[in-house]
């Protein structure tokens, strides 16, 4: 039996043979890994003007994650030692609860930590 091929001219089926072109691209995928921010330190220094309740109202409202207790220790670690480790943050952050101590007058800095 004849076919039409695709020249347009008869030929047997048995002549035909089929064609497939797999066409394979690669696309490489960009790594991405993110950098983490560096962290800071928020300080808290001694001062002796203020009553230990006040700090303490001040850190917990200032830092929301800072409990009671902890604000409890953080005030008593700068009474004795003179300064105290608040939290540990990215650097916006730093400042803005460095800012906010330091507004409600506490004596407050921040440092790269390393």
């Amino acid at each position: 039996m004849l076919s039409k091929c695709l020249t347009g001219l008869y030929c047997s089926k048995s002549t035909i043979k089929e064609q497939r072109i797999v066409s394979v691209e690669t696309i490489e995928k960009r790594s991405t890994s993110r950098k983490l921010a560096p962290q800071y330190r928020v300080l808290l220094h001694n001062d002796d003007y203020n009553p230990m309740e006040y700090v303490v109202q001040v850190l917990m409202t200032t830092v929301n994650s800072i409990t009671q207790p902890q604000a409890v220790s953080i005030m008593m670690e700068a009474h004795h030692n003179g300064l105290a480790l608040v939290i540990r943050c990215a650097q916006e952050h730093a400042e803005f609860y460095s800012e906010t101590l330091n507004n409600h007058g506490l004596s407050s800095t921040i440092e790269p930590d390393e």
